[in-house]
């Protein structure tokens, strides 16, 4: 196993990225500049956010580098001259990176990610950084949703076959992991990132047998502990051919669960429920699948259905409801001079910030405030050092369980209010300081 993401090219970027850092070089344009990555706002149902994403970023950073056959491809373009493909070459990041730690819940207009470097590394990182950060925060948020409503139930990650490409899946599957489900699908996450797997049968393989009794119990001679898929014909059916099974092996039968893929889940599991008990079978579980999401899962959780575990698939994989963040990553400070936009909609605070989050005496999040990275402002800073002189820091434990176990704290701190599956009606409170407030109106009164 191992636990290092695939390392992106270093062709992932934007060409304006390239041309841009180009005209830096010829211009003299060399300073430290700080750059914020940050959601402008949330998606509609949204109340937070559960950060994801930084170790990727992190292991591309250290081994970001342009290839001979990099170098070539951007040679033929025509759009760059020796000098400037040769700095290229010899290129590798040397900058400082702080962050919200993998399973931080965030908010908008918070830095979740600053990073500090000599203007054309931090330039040409912004592509890359948005792409990993984008994605995982976005799977990651979605599924705490789903989380959330469970309530302490089992969750599987079915999303692989239906995301954007196989490289989503890869990555939805560890972000719904952070989030706090228990297993996937995807034995490629299994294998990369240790992520337990786990899986059922398919209806085929009840359709490829003479009939479905035959299917369970052949099934069940190579897999004892498995899963029966109950609702190839007819679920009633299927779950009392389950109990003749149990009855015919008699001691030898050991299949953990049976699975509800489609029709009324609720009744369903409930008649499932009332005769795998009076059949003796109450260590059977139920599992139910079958185009679920946060909202299909609280339902089925609000009814009281007798089900254990759900499997989540291409809502979660794809975000169906809200597919996109709008993350950007915006120049805040160049050397020791604090920049901004005021953009319509698209406004900036200037200068190098922290977040700092305010709790109470239950240790319940009330506040968060945006300031200047040497306000001295109640609560606990957001952003870590995780990167310095280009090389990451260990100072903390950045594995996938520590971040599993940080978004469960997270979630357990979020006020009610936020942990529901609708838009709150009062948002929670993100503040700007009043010296970066000063900053902002100071320096756009000179634009």
């Amino acid at each position: 196993m191992t636990t290092a993401p695939p390392n992106p090219s270093a062709l992932v970027v934007d060409l304006y990225e390239l041309t841009m850092t180009q005209a830096y070089h010829l211009n003299g344009i060399d300073g430290r500049a700080t750059f914020d990555l940050f959601v402008r706002r949330l998606p509609a149902g949204r109340n937070f956010l559960l950060v994801a994403g930084l170790a990727t970023v992190l292991e591309h950073l250290e081994r970001m580098q342009f290839s001979a056959s990099d170098l070539e491809y951007l040679d033929s373009l025509g759009e760059f001259r020796t000098d400037f493909l040769e700095l290229l070459e010899h290129l590798r990041f040397s900058g400082d990176v702080e962050a919200m730690p993998e399973g931080t819940v965030a908010f908008a207009g918070e830095p979740i990610l600053r990073v500090t470097a000599p203007i054309i590394e931090a330039q040409l990182l912004e592509t890359v950084i948005m792409n990993q950060v984008h994605l995982q925060t976005l799977i990651a948020s979605k599924a705490a949703r789903v989380v959330l409503a469970a309530d302490g139930r089992g969750l599987v990650d079915f999303g692989l076959r239906r995301t954007h490409g196989t490289e989503s899946g890869l990555f939805g599957a560890r972000a719904s992991r952070i989030a706090g489900f228990n297993a996937t699908s995807n034995v490629e996450a299994g294998e990369r990132f240790g992520i337990p797997v786990t899986g059922t049968m398919a209806h085929s393989w009840v359709q490829a047998l003479d009939d479905e009794m035959e299917a369970f119990r052949s099934f069940v001679e190579v897999y004892p502990e498995t899963v029966l898929l109950v609702d190839t014909y007819d679920t009633m059916r299927g779950v009392a051919r389950v109990i003749a099974l149990a009855e015919e092996l008699g001691g030898s039968f050991k299949v953990r669960a049976i699975r509800l893929d489609s029709g009324d889940l609720i009744a369903l599991a409930v008649a499932a429920r009332e005769r795998l008990d009076a059949a003796g079978l109450e260590r059977i579980q139920i599992f139910a699948s079958g185009n679920l999401d946060e909202y299909g899962v609280q339902k089925l959780v609000g009814s009281g259905a007798p089900i254990d575990a759900f499997g989540v698939g291409t809502r979660l994989g794809t975000s169906e409801d809200a597919p996109n963040l709008d993350i950007v990553y915006k120049l805040a400070q160049l050397d020791d001079r604090p920049l901004l936009k005021l953009s319509t909609d698209k406004a900036t605070l200037p200068g190098v910030k922290q977040v700092w989050r305010e709790k109470d005496e239950h240790g319940v999040a009330v506040r968060d405030t945006v300031g200047l990275v040497d306000d001295d402002l109640p609560g606990r800073p957001l952003l870590v050092p995780v990167m310095g002189g280009g090389r990451r820091l260990s100072g903390g434990d950045d594995s996938l369980d520590a971040a599993r176990e940080r978004a469960a704290d997270e979630l357990h701190r979020l006020p009610a209010a936020m942990c529901c599956l609708d838009t709150s009606i009062e948002p929670y409170p993100v503040t700007v300081s009043n010296r970066l407030r000063a900053l902002r109106d100071q320096l756009a009164s000179k634009a």
